[in-house]
C-alpha cells in the first residue's frame, strides 16, 4: 500500500470528525480511510493480530505495520502540515501508556459527547477517491 490507511468507527461522530479534520489538513493526500466495520478492515487487521470489532480503537496501517490508539493519532498528526505535526512532536514525548489512557477515556464517552450515526456517512464527492471501497456498511 502506497498510502497509510486510517481504520475508524464508521458510525462514530468523533471518528467522522477526525476523518474530516484529516481530509482538510492532509494537503498532500497521504491518507486513505476505511471503516472498522468493513470486510476490508477484517482482511487487513485480523491476520496481523488486531480486532476490527474493537470500535473504541483507531488503527493506522502503513506498510506492513499497524499502530493504534494514541500512537495512531500521533502518526497521523506528524504527517499533516504545521501546526499539527509540531503538536505531535510535543505530545510524542509522552509515554504510550499515558497517551493511551487519554485516548481510552475519550473513546469510552465518544458516543455521548459526539453522537453516533445510524450508518457510515457517505463521503463528500470531492473526497470519494480517498476512501477504500466497502460494501454494506
Amino acid at each position: 500500500m502506497d498510502h497509510p490507511i486510517i481504520f475508524y468507527d464508521g458510525v462514530c461522530g468523533l471518528c467522522d470528525g477526525l476523518v474530516q479534520f484529516v481530509l482538510r489538513h492532509d494537503r498532500n493526500a497521504v491518507f486513505r480511510f476505511a471503516p472498522l466495520q468493513s470486510e476490508f478492515a477484517r482482511n487487513i487487521l485480523t491476520p496481523r493480530g488486531f480486532d476490527p470489532s474493537d470500535l473504541e480503537t483507531v488503527h493506522v496501517f502503513a506498510g506492513d505495520g499497524v499502530v493504534m490508539r494514541g500512537r495512531a493519532t500521533l502518526f497521523v498528526l506528524t504527517r499533516l502540515n504545521q501546526p499539527w505535526s509540531g503538536i505531535a512532536v510535543l505530545l510524542g514525548i509522552l509515554p504510550t501508556p499515558v497517551l493511551d489512557l487519554g485516548y481510552r477515556i475519550l473513546a469510552r464517552f465518544r458516543y455521548r459527547l459526539f453522537g453516533q450515526y445510524d450508518a457510515c456517512p457517505v463521503p463528500d464527492p470531492r473526497w470519494k477517491g480517498r476512501f477504500i471501497k466497502t460494501e454494506g456498511i
